[in-house]
């Protein structure tokens, strides 16, 4: 969860400067800083447990074929 809080403060950081730096508005800065990085750290968090859960099926499918080979064998 640290690391993801601190991956949150530096992406609010680079999309406030970013759109202010575009905009020339604070508010807009502000605003934009806000809500993209908030959505896509949640989205991160999601898609990290959707690819840790792919690996386990390859794991656990890894370990069936072991299993399997070593009973026909």
């Amino acid at each position: 969860m640290k690391k993801t809080i601190s991956f949150a403060i530096l992406h609010f950081s680079v999309a406030f400067t970013i759109t202010y730096l575009l905009t020339g508005s604070i508010i807009i800065g502000g605003t934009i800083a806000l809500l993209e990085p908030a959505v896509n750290t949640v989205v991160f968090y999601f898609h990290d447990k959707v690819w840790k859960n792919i690996e386990a099926k390859k794991i656990q499918q890894a370990e069936l074929s072991i299993e399997s080979a070593q009973l026909v064998g």
